[in-house]
């Protein structure tokens, strides 16, 4: 086999030779210790072992097998690809909910979040990990073109308990969450730990939690959240904190008489 797509099916076809060459990579095994790490038989580790040594991918020192740097090259390689296809799969299903369009979304940063969506009898588990989130954070930023009543009432609740927030909203929501919670919001913003900036071009939503970041999804022609990913990866944070800056930095303070309930 010559073709380097023929050297990608001689390892995808076979679970146990992606499995081999991962643990062998890791550090010497004896056949022994493949055999239980894999749960393959003695003849498939055999020829397994066989094969990779044809390819100059191991070399067997006494009774123990370890990667070559050629192996090693290619089992980071493979690992690479099964990470990023990991992250393709999970990602499937609500990429055309992701705001791909709106912002510069990289799919490197968010390789590893946790993606949330409504399920059949749980339509609100968007909302819960939202919710989940504020309540381990002491500081939260971001912004968003539009919230649900439940994400106002642990978003307030905790501003008034002490919790550093600071967003930039469009002034169609500022509106819309003064008038839905009046008390709340004015209560939030009274106690000096909330802070409301306005800004009329706010494409897509995103927090900056103490450990997390997150970015949300929406229908457009519904305006339902229909995804939310978080990650804590450092480059996804720098990410965010750099996006917020940039929409932050053409916002206006909340006109103090918008208040006056």
């Amino acid at each position: 086999m010559n073709q380097p797509l023929d050297e990608i099916e001689f390892l995808a076809r076979s679970e146990h030779r992606v499995e081999v060459l991962s643990a062998l990579a890791e550090g010497p095994h004896n056949r022994a210790d493949l055999r239980v790490m894999t749960g393959a038989s003695s003849s498939t580790i055999r020829r397994t072992l066989n094969e990779f040594e044809d390819r100059c991918w191991i070399e067997r020192i006494e009774h123990r097998y370890e990667a070559t740097p050629l192996g090693m090259f290619v089992a980071e390689g493979l690992m690479a690809l099964l990470g990023r296809m990991e992250t393709e799969r999970t990602l499937r299903d609500v990429w055309r909910w992701l705001p791909i369009a709106e912002i510069e979304f990289d799919i490197e940063l968010f390789a590893d979040a946790v993606v949330t969506v409504p399920e059949f009898g749980s339509p609100d588990r968007i909302v819960s990990r939202f919710a989940e989130l504020v309540e381990k954070t002491e500081t939260l930023r971001g912004f968003t073109p539009t919230t649900v009543n439940s994400d106002m009432d642990v978003l307030f609740r905790n501003a008034i308990d002490g919790m550093e927030t600071e967003l930039v909203w469009p002034p169609g929501l500022i509106e819309t969450v003064l008038t839905s919670h009046p008390e709340q919001a004015s209560a939030a913003i009274a106690s000096g730990h909330l802070t409301v900036l306005l800004n009329d071009d706010i494409p897509c939503s995103c927090a900056i939690f103490d450990d997390r970041v997150g970015v949300a999804g929406y229908d457009h022609e519904t305006g339902h959240m229909r995804v939310a990913i978080d990650t804590d990866a450092p480059e996804a944070r720098r990410w965010a904190e750099n996006l917020y800056q940039h929409y932050r930095r053409d916002a206006r303070p909340l006109d103090p008489d918008a208040l006056v309930v």
